[in-house]
């Protein structure tokens, strides 16, 4: 296997990636919290995860790649106060939590598949998994890491000394600076909640008898025991947003580790925030843009894939609308450009997939990656059914729709007008492309630009490709 380095958040390295079984890879991503639709921020995460398992995959890993859905336990602060997220949702449309549960998970699948990310091989739901989640509480308190108030069960972070080495935490500054709390009866400011009761006085929708009482568990639980049921006590590769880092990410480790004695995950990845006007996009903020957003606008979620490709994924990017139309035209520039080539049965450049796999190997570079593929666009020395077969290589891990037909391409929001056939091409079209060809050798760029004029006045229109001149009808 070819050596491949990701940046790891635990290490604040490039580390080299060796799997803990030969050839196999299990890898956890951080999924949605199902109350409101997921925005293009949030789906960032996504596309990252599918570049990683892709790449992996190019390297010829197997990979097992779950995904969680929240749809229960995540309250509106991560620091366990404040109403459940899924119940708020469920009382601001006059809905049950599981209709809203279904209907925003149902709209974040097909987010999915506009973004052309592939399907994990799991999707895991919290309610769906409370005996895993009850037993995982159970062991820690076997283990004396738990203690209860009366609105709940909590973790002691005090009583595992590695709290905090993911995010690099100053507990003790963090407790020096500590306001009052609202649950006073927590121990540490850092402890957190694996199982809140239900309130006396108010019926919940989503409630579980449990060895505690009635209530339902807290947001960071549920991640820690389906990752484990499906990928093992120990696993290669957990994933999320860097916003998840100081808490949940690092709640999970807590639990984890106090739990089974072991190491939790070797490698821990985040991707950077989508900002918009110089701030963090966010539902709370109420500034979010959803792909529905951006298709209405005329924008191709391939495009909006494209465009976060061309950043590196743990850079903080900010999204304009100028930016997401600029990656459409380039987008659409190189669709019409590999279409032009012919297919045929000839290899892919050798130089150009060693340079594929050695910006993707090298913590996922996507950006030197369309970058070269830009460059091999324009690489003269390469003939075009060549540069066909290294599209469809690249295909394999941008995922930007390469080998599609014009009917799908146009489905996602990609629209190639058809060029027309040599024969198909009207003769006084003919002539003036033959004065233009003339003109531009002679430099005559006035002259060549008035030709293109005079054939986007018939009606027709001329786009310059690295094969030559293309016409297709207006």
């Amino acid at each position: 296997m070819a050596v491949i380095k990701f940046y790891n958040t635990l290490t604040r390295e490039k580390d080299e990636f060796k799997p803990l079984h030969e050839g196999a890879v299990g890898m956890y991503n951080c999924g949605p919290t199902v109350y409101h639709y997921a925005h293009i921020g949030n789906l960032r995460a996504y596309v990252f995860a599918d570049i990683l398992r892709k790449t992996l995959e190019y390297n010829g890993l197997l990979v097992t790649q779950i995904v969680n859905i929240t749809d229960v336990g995540h309250l509106v602060s991560d620091e366990d106060e404040g109403e459940d997220k899924m119940e708020k949702g469920a009382a601001r449309e006059g809905k049950t939590a599981q209709d809203i549960a279904k209907f925003y998970t149902d709209s974040f699948y097909q987010d999915l598949a506009k973004l052309n990310i592939e399907p994990a091989a799991r999707y895991t739901k919290a309610t769906e998994h409370i005996p895993e989640q009850i037993a995982l509480i159970q062991k820690l308190e076997e283990k004396d890491f738990t203690y209860r108030t009366s609105d709940g069960i909590y973790f002691d972070t005090a009583k595992f000394p590695g709290y905090g080495k993911l995010a690099r935490l100053d507990i003790a500054g963090l407790q020096e600076g500590a306001r009052v709390e609202a649950n006073e009866e927590k121990k540490h400011r850092t402890d957190f909640a694996l199982w809140k009761f239900s309130k006396p006085d108010e019926k919940r929708q989503q409630e579980w008898e449990s060895p505690w009482g009635i209530g339902f568990p807290g947001w960071h639980i549920e991640c820690s025991a389906m990752s484990m049921k499906y990928l093992g006590e120990t696993f290669d590769i957990h994933t999320g947003g860097i916003d998840h880092i100081p808490i949940h990410h690092t709640n999970e480790i807590a639990q984890a580790e106090c739990a089974t004695g072991k190491k939790f995950v070797n490698y821990w990845m985040h991707s950077g925030f989508v900002n918009i006007e110089g701030g963090k996009m966010a539902k709370s903020a109420d500034n979010f843009v959803r792909m529905a957003t951006l298709e209405e606008k005329g924008i191709s979620p391939l495009a909006y894939r494209y465009w976060l490709l061309t950043a590196h994924y743990r850079k903080t990017i900010n999204f304009t609308w100028e930016a997401v139309e600029g990656a459409q035209t380039a987008l659409l520039k190189l669709h019409q450009t590999f279409l032009t080539y012919e297919a045929s049965a000839s290899a892919p450049n050798g130089e150009y997939l060693e340079k594929l796999r050695s910006f993707l190997n090298d913590d996922l570079e996507t950006s030197g990656a369309i970058a070269s593929l830009w460059d091999l666009v324009k690489d003269e020395s390469i003939s075009p059914a060549e540069k066909h077969a290294t599209f469809l290589e690249y295909e394999k891990v941008l995922g930007l729709g390469f080998g599609w037909s014009k009917e799908k391409l146009a489905e996602h929001g990609i629209k190639i007008e058809s060029n027309l056939t040599e024969q198909e091409i009207p003769e006084a079209i003919k002539k003036l492309l033959d004065d233009r060809k003339l003109a531009r050798a002679e430099k005559n760029w006035k002259r060549s630009d008035e030709i293109r004029d005079e054939i986007t006045k018939m009606g027709y229109k001329l786009v310059d490709g690295s094969e030559g001149p293309s016409i297709s009808k207006l």
